[in-house]
Order: structure tokens, then C-alpha cells, then sequence
């Protein structure tokens, strides 16, 4: 057994006392100042097995191991008497007849009644007493060195004790904290969902893990913070509910990092869909449409788009803006239910500003324009000249930012957002994102702009070149017409002809350049006009295609056509075919036999070292010749062969007139929008007319 003198172990053992000894089963015994055993407790009895009268007046150290020394035993007894105190480890012999490692702490303390000394001895079993020891010097070093924010509070939720790392976070010392409740102490932070949460562990018994606590602590008192909180109950032997454990960890840096990380993925996922969804046309309405839908509501409540008046208008563009500013609102987003966008100036409206408001200064500085907090003072400036801020901000209108829509360095417009959610201003990540999505949109909008310039060069060219008046020859009857493709396609190379002859002939002619643009309309008018000035040389009508073959081999880049030529004698009815690569012309005969001429195929001009070949036809007086270009019988669900048909039976019907059959055939073989641009060509062989 080791000797410890009391003098020395005094603090020590009150602190194990304190801090431990309350949940470990403790046997109190009493001894008189001869050694002799006075008082034996229950938890004594259920140590070593003895009841009170198997021990009482027996001298302390008969209850030792039958082999231990029994006089080191007294001696030890003896310095407790004296007043020197003993602490240590002894082993006892247990009724059953085992051994039993026990430690002690002995002290003597003045007998109350009478004079003397009375030994106090207090014994554990050794084992439990180090178990418990070694887990409450863990906890003490958990408690007291952890970075984790740790408190302890009781069954009304006021503060028992706090850990340093706590003091740290909340910014007050322990002192501040007991006896009082989360929310008393901390008035910036959401206290009251946080006790609500210490409520529910207590009640439930169930831990509550990761609650979140937000707000601002006298630690930091000018920015926010985020915790996460577990709450755990405290129970006694019986499980009754006796306080709550709290740990807190700040997680303010990763939440930060997750809110940004969760910004980048929404912000590339709303790149791709502008990818996909920005610039599906090559209309000016309907890509400014869908810059406004796409940005509505993942980065907006509310979106404008407006273009200069003289891109709307198909103008130049200035290169600088000077002055004030007129544009076009092309765009919203919504476009029904949203009272911010009823608010504002409908589609269509033309708007004209100021030098001084932000729609000007946007587009003059080519950057974007955001008042991040929109209020009273912000919509000062323009309150004498417009009613709409006021409207806005009663609409609940905070923030809003502008755009400008720039492509290979001119201003083409600008789009405007507006935000009413309580989210807060646009921050820089979002502004830069809107400047992103307006940067897609402006060069589908400049696409869009040189497209529509294009197309109406090309198509005013083509018109041009078809001709503007057809007289035919006595004795036959035509009518014709026109049907530029879809704005989705470009203007084509399609054109037709009714030529004059000698003898009262007519060469009736069709053809299409492939292609489409300027480029395919520029061929068509000059194939055209050689065509007409070689048919009047009164050249073979193979010959002819000779020429207009050489002719397109002298272009730079070489196009290809097809070319169908009917050269007509309406005094006999006889016909002269000749065709390259066009589709079959058709003949509806006075009795209402509608068939397509067989006449050779052929190959397009401009493929090279073809031979054309002429195929003479006679039709009957009064017969009715139908040419046309690809775009009228082809489609891109159909067959061709199934398209003749259709075309044929068409023809089978009557009808009143030539201008008729045409509208006849356009209405029922056309779709509303044609992948392709027809021509369409009819003449009746009829020596009266």
C-alpha cells in the first residue's frame, strides 16, 4: 500500500471529490480513535459483502487480504489518526472470499460529541475509479481546449457553463453567460429558432443535429455569421431529462464557399441554357425574347430589352452616341403576370431619353449601369420627368442593373433587370453574368441585324430581276408567281420568263440557282438576262444552255442551276423542250388528262461536259403548260414521287382561270412556311386569245 501524506493531497482530492466522485458508488467508513470499526454504510455493505454487525468494532485492518501485512495496515491507520492523511491503494478481502483492489482516502476530523479523533475513510473499487477518472479528465480536456463552442445549460435553457471556444465566438465571458438564455444574451441572432431546437432535444430526447444559427455576436458585430448547432440531452441514472449539451461550430467561411460554389453552378447552368436557347432564329423580335425569358427568374424578377430605333428600323447604326437616346423595347420578361412589367413601357413602344438618365450613360460607357439600392433618393433625378421609378419602387422594385448589348464594338441596345425578391442586390458575380448573357444575345442580335440587311438586299435584287411585266404573244394565255422562302431561310435564285419570238412563237422559261443570298439572286439576274438575250438570237434551245453553261463557268466561284425551257408555237401547239436538271414540266390537256411531259432529265448547268437535248411535243389547242421550281413539290416528310402525284391530281380539277390554278396549287402544296422559294409558271395554248 503507498503512503501519501494528507498535507499534500488535500486539493487534489477534493478536486477528484468534485469533479468525479458523484458518479462513482462511494463506501463511507467510520472508525474511533483505537481503529475499531463505529460506522458501516449501505454503500459499504454493497462493496465488500459485510453487513454492519459482521463489522462493527472490528479494527479496520482485519478486512485487508488474509495474506497483506496487517501492520502496515495500522500504521496506515495510525497516520491518518494523527492527522497526516493517507491516500492509496489497498486489497480487501470480500465476503465471498475474493480479493477486491480498492482506493481510499483517509482523514481524520474531530469527533463531534466527544473529544477524539474520528477516522473518515472513503473507498471505490480501483478499477471503476480509474475508468471514471481517466473519462472526466478527457472531458475536462475536451471541454477546455476545444476550438468547438461547447456549452452546458439547464432544463429552462440558461447557461450553466461555456467553454473558452465559446466565450471566443460569442464575444462574452462565462460570466456573462450563466443563469441567462441564448436569446437574452444574444439579441442579433436567430435565438428564438435556436431554443426552439433545445426545446425539441429536450423534449424528444433525440439529439438535434446541424440546426442553424445565424446573425452577428459582440465578437464580430458588423457582419454575419453562421453555426452549426447540435444539441444533445442530459439524463440522470433514472433518464430523466437534467440540462443539454450545445456544441457550435462557425461554418460561416464554407458556407460563404458553398453559396459561391452553388452561384458558379447556377450560373454555367444558366450559360448553357442561353446557349441553347438565345439565338434560335435569326429574327431580331424573337432573339431579344428570349435573352429576356432566359434570365427570368434565375437571375431576375423582371427584364427589358430595347434596341436602337435605327436597328429596329433597319437603318445604320451610330458609331457613337451623342446626345440622348431613342430606342426600341423589343422584349419583356414576363410577359403576363408580373406588375413590374405592366408597369413599364409596352413592346413595340419607341422610348427616347436623355443625356443624363442611366439608359444613356449605360450605353455610352459601354458597361453596365446598377443602382443596388433603388429608393426615394435614387429616383430623385427622374421624378419631374417620368412617373415610372415611383411606380416601381411602390411595386417593390430594390435594385435593377443595365446592360449594354455590344457586338464587334458597336452598341446594338441594352437590356435592363429588375429585382423585387428579398435576395438582396446584384452582386458582382451576377453582374458580370448578366453581362454575359447580354454579350450572347447582342451577337445573335448583330446575326440577326446583317441577316435582315442581307435579305432585303437579296430580295429587293431578286425582284428586281424578275420581270415586272410579262406580255406574252398572241395566242397564249400565262399567269405566274412568286414565293420568297421563310425568314428562317434566305431569299433563293428562283426565276421565270415569257419571251417573244418570230413567227408569233414564245419561249417560255424557268430556272433555279442553288443557293441562297445575295450571292444566288446576283447569278439568277444574270442567267436571266443572257437567257432572254440569247432566245431572241433565235439559237437552238440547246445551244442556248451551251451558252448559259460557259456563262457559269466565267463566274469566280462557280454556282450550279437547273434550267427548263419550253419554246411554244401556239398557232400548232408544237413544243420544244429542253431541260437541265428541272424538275418535269406538266400539261393539263383540254379534256382535263393531266400528264408530265417525258422529257430527259438532264444535269444542271455548271456541272460540265454535259450534252443537252431538245424533245418535241404537240399539245392540243387549249392545253395548259405547267412549269415550276423545286420548292413547290418537295418536302422533307415526303416523297417526291407522292408530291407529283399530289400536284398532278391537283391539276385534274377545273378551274375558272390561270391566276386560279395558281393560288390553287400555292395553297394546298405549300406550307405557312416555305423551306424554299417557288416559282411558278402557267400558259394555255389558245390561238383566239
Amino acid at each position: 500500500m503507498e503512503h501519501v501524506p494528507f498535507d499534500e493531497v488535500t486539493t487534489s482530492a477534493a478536486r477528484d471529490a468534485g469533479g468525479w466522485l458523484g458518479a462513482l458508488p462511494v463506501a463511507v467508513v467510520a472508525t474511533g480513535a483505537d481503529g475499531s470499526i463505529v460506522r458501516w454504510d449501505h454503500a459499504a455493505q454493497d462493496l465488500l459483502g459485510y453487513t454492519p454487525h459482521d463489522v462493527l468494532g472490528r479494527h479496520i485492518a482485519d478486512l485487508l487480504h488474509p495474506d497483506a501485512d496487517r501492520g502496515l495496515g495500522r500504521s496506515l491507520w495510525e497516520g491518518a489518526a494523527t492527522g497526516r492523511g493517507v491516500m492509496g491503494m489497498v486489497t480487501a478481502w470480500h465476503k465471498e472470499g475474493r480479493p477486491l483492489d480498492l482506493e481510499i482516502w483517509a482523514c481524520p476530523v474531530p469527533a463531534r460529541h466527544r473529544g477524539g479523533t474520528t477516522v473518515l475513510v472513503f473507498a471505490a473499487e480501483a478499477e471503476a475509479a480509474r475508468r471514471i477518472r481517466g473519462s472526466s479528465a478527457v472531458w475536462d480536456g475536451l471541454f477546455t481546449r476545444s476550438p468547438v463552442g461547447i456549452a452546458i445549460l439547464d432544463t429552462r435553457l440558461r447557461f450553466l457553463r461555456v467553454n473558452p471556444a465559446l466565450e471566443v465566438m460569442n464575444g462574452l465571458p462565462q460570466a456573462a453567460h450563466i443563469g441567462r438564455r441564448p436569446v437574452e444574451i444574444l439579441p442579433d441572432v436567430n435565438g428564438a429558432d435556436m431554443e426552439r431546437a433545445m426545446r425539441r432535444a429536450l423534449d424528444e430526447g433525440r439529439p438535434v443535429l446541424d440546426s442553424r444559427r445565424t446573425g452577428r455576436t459582440p465578437a464580430d458585430p458588423d457582419h454575419d455569421h453562421v453555426w452549426s448547432g447540435s444539441y444533445v440531452r442530459l439524463e440522470d441514472a433514472e433518464g430523466r431529462p437534467i440540462g443539454l449539451a450545445a456544441t457550435l461550430i462557425d461554418i460561416t467561411a464554407q458556407q460563404q464557399a458553398q453559396l459561391e460554389a452553388d452561384a458558379v453552378r447556377r450560373h454555367l447552368a444558366l450559360i448553357n441554357e442561353a446557349t441553347l436557347k438565345i439565338g434560335s432564329s435569326l429574327d431580331l423580335e424573337r432573339t431579344a425574347q428570349e435573352l429576356a425569358d432566359v434570365a427570368v427568374p434565375d437571375l431576375s424578377d423582371a427584364v427589358t430589352v430595347d434596341v436602337l430605333e435605327s436597328l429596329a428600323t433597319g437603318g445604320e447604326l451610330d458609331a457613337g452616341l451623342i446626345g440622348g437616346t431613342t430606342l426600341r423595347r423589343l422584349a419583356k420578361a414576363p410577359l403576363t403576370g408580373s406588375p413590374v412589367t405592366a408597369a413599364l413601357a409596352p413592346l413595340g413602344r419607341t422610348l427616347v431619353f436623355p443625356a443624363s438618365a442611366p439608359y444613356t450613360r449605360a450605353l455610352g460607357a459601354r458597361r453596365p449601369f446598377v443602382v443596388p439600392v433603388f429608393d426615394e433618393q435614387a429616383i430623385a433625378p427622374a421624378a419631374d420627368h417620368s412617373s415610372t421609378p415611383a411606380e416601381l419602387l411602390r411595386l417593390g422594385v430594390h435594385s435593377f442593373m443595365m446592360t449594354p448589348l455590344l457586338a464587334r464594338g458597336v452598341v446594338l441596345g441594352l437590356a435592363t433587370f429588375y429585382r423585387t425578391r428579398p435576395v438582396g442586390p446584384f452582386t458582382e458575380s451576377e453582374v458580370a453574368l448578366a453581362g454575359d448573357l447580354s454579350a450572347r444575345a447582342a451577337v445573335c442580335v448583330d446575326n440577326a441585324r446583317l441577316y435582315r440587311r442581307e435579305h432585303d438586299t437579296a430580295a429587293v435584287l431578286q425582284r428586281s430581276m424578275l420581270p415586272q411585266h410579262i406580255t406574252p404573244p398572241p395566242g397564249i394565255e400565262v399567269a405566274h408567281r412568286y414565293l420568297p422562302a421563310s425568314d428562317v431561310n434566305e431569299v433563293g435564285g428562283d426565276w421565270y420568263d415569257v419571251i417573244a419570238l418570230d413567227g408569233g412563237r414564245a419561249a417560255l422559261v424557268i430556272g433555279d440557282v442553288m443557293g441562297h443570298g445575295t450571292a444566288a439572286a446576283a447569278v439568277m439576274g444574270r442567267l436571266s438576262a443572257s437567257v432572254r438575250a440569247l432566245a431572241r438570237l433565235d439559237l437552238a434551245p440547246e445551244d442556248m444552255l451551251y451558252q448559259l453553261e460557259a456563262a457559269l463557268h466565267d463566274l469566280v466561284e462557280p454556282m450550279i442551276a437547273t434550267f427548263l425551257c419550253i419554246v411554244v408555237d401556239p398557232a400548232t401547239g408544237h413544243c420544244r423542250i429542253t431541260r437541265a436538271g428541272h424538275p418535269p414540266p406538266a400539261a393539263v390537256l383540254p379534256d382535263g388528262t393531266v400528264r408530265l411531259l417525258d422529257v430527259p432529265p438532264g444535269l444542271p448547268l455548271g456541272v460540265g461536259g454535259v450534252r443537252f437535248s431538245t424533245t418535241d411535243v404537240a399539245l392540243p389547242v387549249g392545253s395548259v403548260l405547267v412549269l415550276y421550281t423545286d420548292g413547290l413539290v418537295e418536302a422533307r416528310s415526303s416523297d417526291i414521287d407522292a408530291r407529283l402525284a399530289e400536284l398532278t391530281d391537283l391539276l385534274a380539277a377545273p378551274v375558272p382561270s390561270l391566276p386560279g390554278l395558281c393560288d390553287r396549287l400555292l395553297t394546298h402544296l405549300v406550307p405557312a412556311s416555305a423551306d424554299d422559294d417557288i416559282a411558278l409558271l402557267v400558259a394555255r395554248i389558245d390561238p383566239a386569245a
